[in-house]
């Protein structure tokens, strides 16, 4: 028996590498691109361990290419369903009860194999299947999901050493058992490193998933299964589902052994999710943890103090970079009517100036959305503001899916702050920029604070320190991530822990030790050594 108290350190963040032409990991990434463009993958459901094939087969294309099928998966239905949650529920005995210090040796290997020889597969597999850059994939991919990883094990050992005060004749402890039952957790497919944490933080603490992985998103997430699968995670802790959510969803939360949900993904889905449940409370054999991520409306709001370049640059990557299909993308600006004129200038310039198209074009700063759905729905807000009166394209608005799904970025400008565009999620790459009047300071924070419903990200521009505070004040719960003079995208594991409330989630804080919590089921545990032997109180002996 192994009786040391261990303690994880906090990591340092995983380094972001540079890929120049012909630098080693350059050489293996083009490698791993043709290689993964050259066949067509057949992936399983992963049940147990073991690979599940119904013969329901679903098609991976390309969002820059459409016409390219990559890997053809295999769907679950009702009783694959059934079989993981099944799985899940044998698995948890003997995970939940390991030692918590082999539980984070096999995510730390996790990390470690994605750091090395997986780094190159999973940020392919992401380049291509949902159309990423190589900086893109490589700050998600790689880097994000193994800083969770690191950082997880780190917070849960805080959590464990979290312990109550012991008194005279006692012992006091907590026991942070896993939650009672399986989790779902269900992934979107714009990032990696959401995927993997939404399973390996309930993991971490003991708990075992039934993943929902984002259709478009399945490529990369197969093979994280396979690292997951590497690192000697047991059979069953993590059962790897894609299918039709409405099947997968229906089925688990029918299951009494639901005992949570860690999800990211949209508005309409998670707040039927937390209905299902909230109809089935009596079923279950405890409260489920409800844990999401959803939308965003995320500003930018510019002071009249602010430095325009500084306004101009962040504008453009917080809204464009990954072709604005972040949660916390810039997506309405508030700019005061002295400055508009250079950042109006700035903004078209650079706007113009991107380039996009297919992935492996290394000089494309921009590549497609992720499909047509999605390209028809950021469309139809272009066309929209084509032809409203209060507002004007003023950079791209073009589009076009003849081969890929590839939009423009556009900046819109509008003289309506609640035009739709100013209020409603687009997660595409369209700016719309409502621009008020100096001396209407106030007015324009009170719109950029209760326009949109969301509580996400938002970023602040000044020079003005003063200025700052008071509009930190101001927008106080308008953001749960808030950015002072740079853009409201980018957050990092172990230093900004990322969620927001509102509409926009549950603002459990991924990266940080809050949502590790949420996951666990604290059982406080008194001992006595010398037990009273006398039922009355010392007082009433007095007369004795």
């Amino acid at each position: 028996m192994n009786n040391a108290i261990y303690n994880f350190s906090l990591p340092e963040n995983e380094p972001i590498l540079d890929y120049f032409k012909g630098s080693r990991e350059r050489i293996l990434l083009d490698k791993e691109i043709e290689k993964q463009s050259n066949e067509v993958l057949e992936i399983p459901l992963i049940i147990g361990g073991k690979e599940v094939r119904t013969g329901d087969f679903g098609e991976i294309r390309l969002p820059h290419d459409h016409n390219k099928v990559v890997a053809r998966y295999h769907k679950a239905g009702k009783a694959e369903v059934e079989m993981a949650i099944k799985a899940a529920m044998q698995a948890h005995g003997e995970w939940s009860n390991m030692a918590w210090t082999i539980r984070a040796s096999i995510i730390l290997k996790a990390a470690e194999l994605l750091s090395t020889i997986y780094r190159p597969v999973i940020s392919a597999s992401t380049m291509l299947g949902q159309s990423k850059n190589i900086y893109q994939s490589e700050i998600d991919a790689v880097c994000e999901t193994i800083d969770f990883m690191k950082y997880n094990v780190s917070f849960a050992g805080r959590i464990y050493g979290l312990q109550p005060k012991s008194s005279y004749n006692q012992l006091n402890r907590l026991e942070y058992r896993a939650l009672e039952g399986f989790i779902m957790a269900v992934s979107p497919f714009n990032f990696t490193s959401i995927a993997a944490n939404l399973n390996m933080a309930p993991v971490m603490m003991g708990n075992t998933t039934v993943w929902k992985p984002a259709t478009t998103a399945i490529l990369s997430n197969y093979y994280l299964m396979q690292v997951f699968a590497r690192a000697g995670l047991p059979e069953g802790v993590i059962n790897f589902l894609p299918g039709p959510g409405s099947v997968i969803g229906n089925t688990c939360l029918a299951s009494k052994d639901l005992s949570g949900i860690h999800f990211t993904g949209s508005n309409g889905t998670f707040n039927n999710l937390w209905s299902q449940v909230s109809q089935n409370l009596s079923h279950y054999k405890s409260y489920p943890r409800l844990v999401g991520e959803t939308g965003g409306k995320d500003f930018i709001f510019v002071h009249p103090s602010a430095n325009t370049q500084d306004v101009v640059l962040n504008s453009i990557r917080g809204a464009f970079e990954y072709q604005g299909q972040k949660c916390s993308a810039a997506s309405r600006m508030y700019a005061p009517r002295s400055l508009w004129p250079k950042i109006k200038e700035g903004l078209c310039t650079l706007a113009e100036d991107i380039k996009m198209g297919d992935i492996k074009d290394v000089t494309n700063f921009m590549n497609a959305v992720i499909d047509e759905k999605s390209f028809d729905n950021i469309s139809s807000y272009i066309d929209y503001a084509k032809h409203a009166p209060d507002a004007q394209v003023i950079a791209g608005g073009q589009y076009d899916k003849s081969k890929g799904y590839f939009i423009r970025p556009t900046v819109v400008e509008t003289t309506n702050p609640h035009l739709k565009l100013m209020e409603e999620e687009i997660f595409g790459p369209v700016l719309t920029v409502y621009v008020y009047e100096d001396k209407e300071l106030d007015k324009a924070l009170e719109l950029c604070d209760t326009t949109s419903p969301y509580g996400l990200t938002g970023a602040v521009f000044a020079e003005d320190r003063r200025a700052v505070a008071r509009m930190c004040e101001k927008l106080r719960y308008a953001a749960g991530n808030f950015y002072i003079n740079d853009k409201p995208t980018g957050a990092i594991v172990g230093m900004q822990p990322f969620g927001g409330s509102r509409a926009s989630g549950t603002n459990d804080k991924a990266g940080g030790e809050f949502n590790l919590v949420r996951w666990t089921n604290p059982r406080t545990i008194k001992e006595t050594f010398v037990s009273p032997q006398e039922y009355r109180y010392p007082y009433m002996t007095e007369s004795e």
